[in-house]
């Protein structure tokens, strides 16, 4: 164990100081993001709202996030990352402090839209960061570092949002929301010099492949969307599922969403280094964790032991630990074709299309035929889903198979 820690920890070493301070500007944002976990919560208990108008509140969520998402990487080429980060992390910041004062249905799904595209302009322009500041070889530790950064702040987020939520109602969750976005923005201006960064081409293209008329990449995409539909789920209906069936409180909610975080945080570098020595495909790895997500909601039907959504958080922990390190490396992968910044842009909107969608219909699908009804159906989804990973590993296989014999090598 005490070797393990050691490698652990030296993995991280030799980043530059503008990483491990972008890491802590992320943590910091991140785990200031607790209204996120509990919104679904608060308009239905503490606004009023019925499930099928906080589905369509939620979606102006997606849609937020996905223009958000869109935006940041078209303002992070004309104007730079530094700006783009500044700009969404004090920006959220006062709009986080300001939806609290938000009344009505119209005027909440407008102000849940503005906050989302301001805080997710912060998505591109933070990689493009993370490639300034850091050295080519790396690379790859230093997305590590961030990855782990997020799942920190989540770990800690939730479970202090629930007791803010106690000891202070929703207003002091919109007020610690704020505040935390601020402090990231203000400590990015103080201790990130854009200067320090490495001059990078934000244009530097492989070819002139289209990721949408990669047949391929397009079936890759359309199982990401289904996935991110099914894990999109743990942000609206269930938490809403476990105060409404389980009566769990504010504070016991949070503390389960910590669990997923802490366990990501601690957890996923060893069993993705695990998984990446075995002998099959990251694809049949990404259809493994999605295996393990949909079985996280058919658990919740066996039995109606409040255990039981211990074990779905944990099954769902570790189908996402799989799910988006692997996921995400294909995209890497297969955007040397192309347009890398076509390519993964297009994986990006594949989750923000799952935030447009799957809140609403989760919500109307809970309201109208029962929470139970809800969990078999995202079951039969995430079936479809591996089916469609399973397809295109076959595919691949096929077409790798091709590309590799003697009248197409010798061509």
């Amino acid at each position: 164990m005490k070797s393990f820690f050691k490698s652990y920890i030296h993995s991280f070493s030799g980043l530059s100081a503008e990483v491990w301070w972008l890491a802590w500007i992320t943590l910091i944002n991140r785990a200031g993001t607790m209204v996120i976990p509990f919104l679904s919560l608060y308009l239905t208990q503490s606004m009023g709202f019925d499930l099928k108008e906080v589905g369509w509140i939620m979606t102006s969520f997606g849609l937020g996030s996905l223009i958000g998402s869109w935006l940041g990487g078209k303002l992070t080429d004309r104007i730079g990352y530094y700006k783009v980060m500044v700009v969404s992390l004090l920006g959220s910041g006062l709009l986080f402090v300001l939806l609290q004062f938000a009344e009505g249905f119209w005027m909440l799904a407008g102000g849940i839209f503005l906050v989302m595209l301001m805080a997710d302009l912060f998505r591109p322009a933070v990689f493009v960061a993370l490639s300034a500041y850091s050295k080519p070889e790396n690379k790859t530790r230093s997305v590590t570092l961030i990855r782990l950064a997020i799942n920190l702040g989540f770990a800690f987020g939730p479970a202090a949002g629930g007791f803010i939520i106690s000891q202070m109602s929703y207003s002091g969750l919109f007020w610690t929301d704020g505040l935390t976005c601020g402090i990231a923005g203000l400590l990015l201006l103080w201790r990130l010099n854009p200067k320090k960064a490495r001059i990078i081409d934000l244009h530097d293209e492989a070819a002139n492949i289209s990721p949408y008329k990669d047949r391929q990449y397009l079936l890759f995409i359309a199982a990401m969307v289904l996935y991110g539909f099914i894990f999109l789920q743990y942000f609206s209906t269930i938490p809403i599922y476990y105060k409404e069936i389980h009566l769990l409180g504010e504070g016991s909610i949070g503390l389960i969403f910590g669990l997923n975080g802490l366990l990501i945080f601690v957890l996923e570098m060893p069993l993705i280094r695990y998984f990446e020595t075995k002998p099959w495909s990251g694809l049949i790895n990404t259809t493994i964790g999605c295996l393990l997500t949909l079985l996280s909601f058919l658990v919740l039907n066996l039995s109606t032991w409040t255990g039981m959504v211990i074990v779905g958080i944990l099954l769902m922990s570790v189908g996402e630990m799989l799910v988006f390190p692997f996921s995400n490396a294909y995209a890497l992968k297969r955007s040397r074709r192309g347009k890398q910044g076509a390519y993964m842009a297009l994986y990006s909107i594949a989750f923000s299309l799952s935030h447009v969608f799957g809140h609403n219909a989760g919500m109307q699908t809970a309201g109208i035929f029962g929470y139970r009804n809800l969990w078999y159906a995202l079951t039969i989804l995430g079936l479809v889903c591996c089916a469609l990973l399973i397809r295109l590993y076959v595919v691949q296989k096929r077409s790798d198979k091709v590309l590799s014999t003697p009248e197409a090598v010798s061509q």
